[in-house]
């Protein structure tokens, strides 16, 4: 076999194996997508909620440029017979400027115990408002209210409120006919295993929202929503 025909056979076998890498890598991009549909699916909802809560409600629209964060519950769900229960999943937004964060995962849950009957769900969103209010957010799990100063946020176009002092506010539109809701006492956990598919590796939520170490460009539309409404 001559040197050209070597050459040849060579270039034919670089082709081969670069056709199957590319293959390999067309097959696995979806794949990574699909493991994540969920997590993206609560990003958009998340940002409907941020455009539905701003157009009701001035408090939110004057003061969101001012906090250090936002966590955005898109579907809490609530039941009850005699025990409650209720839960859902959140993201977490800090911002840095005009700008806002990745988003970062996390679960809320919530139980009690007494006559109760009905079941709601609802949108919420809490505004964290102080240094001590975020770095809760960078811990395990806590308690809305515990260590916390919290306050519900007043809703309605043309609310007040201006006054509020707690480190959290949180406000929520209810869809059901559930009375009382409330997130006090609330408990929120990190959602280690949602950071991991939307951003494809193990991070910790400090990762995120404060190092940039990671970035998902599906998370373009609420972070261009939380900026709008607090610029």
């Amino acid at each position: 076999m001559s040197n050209t025909d070597k050459c040849w056979m060579r270039l034919r076998q670089y082709q081969f194996w670069f056709l199957i890498s590319m293959v390999s890598i067309l097959i696995t991009i979806p794949s990574i997508s699909a493991w994540a549909a969920d997590e993206q699916q609560l990003v958009d909802k998340a940002e409907m909620t941020i455009i539905n809560l701003a157009a009701e409600n001035e408090w939110f629209r004057d003061h969101v440029k001012d906090a250090r964060a936002i966590f955005i519950v898109p579907e809490y769900l609530k039941g009850a017979f005699i025990f409650g229960a209720a839960g859902g999943r959140g993201v977490l937004l800090v911002r840095d400027g005009h700008n806002w964060s990745q988003p970062a995962f996390y679960d809320m849950v919530e139980g009690s115990f007494g006559f109760q009957l009905g079941g709601s769900s609802s949108e919420i969103i809490v505004v964290v408002r102080t240094q001590r209010g975020l770095e809760s957010f960078f811990t395990h799990d806590f308690r809305l209210g515990g260590d916390l100063s919290i306050a519900a946020g007043p809703v309605g176009a043309g609310a007040g409120g201006g006054g509020l002092t707690a480190d959290v506010v949180s406000f929520a539109k209810t869809k059901g006919a559930y009375a009382g809701v409330s997130v006090e006492g609330a408990v929120v956990r990190i959602d280690s295993e949602s950071n991991r598919l939307y951003y494809g590796k193990s991070v910790r939520p400090t990762d995120i929202v404060l190092t940039d170490s990671v970035f998902n460009p599906g998370s373009m539309g609420l972070r261009l929503a939380a900026k709008k409404v607090g610029r």
